[in-house]
């Protein structure tokens, strides 16, 4: 697992039950959190003292302790006596800085003021999720009221006619759920977002879809988001991430099951509270 994806893991999968259970360390938190989204990692002093780049750097001192070992004191690392190597290593932890605080405080953004649903969930990448709202949908399941429902059917129900009902028992979306009946504004939205040409753009757009999925308690997968938005950076790598992107929003997923995620639901009753904490940054 990338140092990114764990270092998302561990601070949402603190932060998210504590902020759903109202916890007054968390809701402090996020509350940050979401105050720093769109501003660059580092670089904002009303950031610095926040978790997810500590965690970051902890687990980058970890890997160096471990590789340390595993040389034995034999072999150096190189970053040390090369400047290109220096360069490239610098490069590299830059990109997973911006995306693990990009990622973060999305999701800080995303879960603002919702005790009752997780909006880090595992298994919903960025494609599927986007074609979901595109779909004028809502939450993750069709009709999480109605029991026997139908997968794959609106409402939860049978489809509008044979034809849809025949093609959501052969694996094929029903009527209605094409992606060809995506909502055009949605999809427009999702196309600005492959063609972002820097980050600061990314993050703009990216943020724009991220409060039309809070509208709809439609949930993210921040873990995946994570290891896309670092290869996102990498221009010889970013056709990969689109692809990736495309293919999602392509995929017809059936049942719309719920995932929990995988670090569970409840609040850690002990994490500390955060010292220095303005008035302003308790309230929601």
């Amino acid at each position: 697992m990338s140092l990114p994806r764990l270092a998302v893991r561990r601070t949402i999968g603190r932060l998210q039950p504590g902020y759903r259970g109202d916890a007054p360390w968390a809701v402090a938190t996020v509350a940050r959190l979401r105050r720093e989204a769109g501003r660059d990692a580092h670089l904002s002093p009303t950031g610095w003292g926040l978790e997810h780049l500590e965690t970051l750097a902890d687990l980058r001192e970890e890997r160096q302790a471990t590789d340390a070992e595993e040389r034995g004191g034999r072999s150096p690392d190189m970053a040390n006596f090369s400047s290109s190597a220096y360069m490239k290593r610098e490069r590299e932890e830059g990109r997973e800085d911006t995306a693990v605080h990009l990622a973060v405080t999305l999701w800080a953004l995303h879960q603002q003021s919702l005790r009752e649903e997780s909006m880090h969930v595992t298994g919903w990448p960025l494609g599927r999720a986007v074609r979901r709202l595109a779909h004028g949908k809502s939450g993750t399941r069709d009709n999480p009221g109605k029991e026997g429902a139908s997968p794959g059917t609106p409402d939860g129900g049978t489809s509008s006619s044979a034809a849809g009902s025949r093609e959501s028992t052969t694996g094929k979306p029903p009527a209605g759920e094409r992606v060809e009946d995506a909502s055009e504004t949605v999809r427009r939205r999702f196309v600005r977002i492959g063609g972002s040409s820097d980050t600061e753009i990314l993050a703009t757009r990216l943020r724009e879809m991220v409060l039309l999925l809070r509208s709809a308690r439609i949930p993210l997968d921040y873990e995946s988001l994570v290891d896309q938005l670092v290869r996102w950076q990498d221009e010889n790598r970013r056709d990969t991430v689109r692809r990736e992107w495309g293919r999602d929003f392509h995929r017809w997923y059936g049942s719309t099951v719920r995932r929990e995620n995988e670090e569970g639901d409840q609040p850690d009753a002990s994490a500390p509270p955060l010292p220095d904490l303005d008035t302003e940054d308790v309230g929601e």
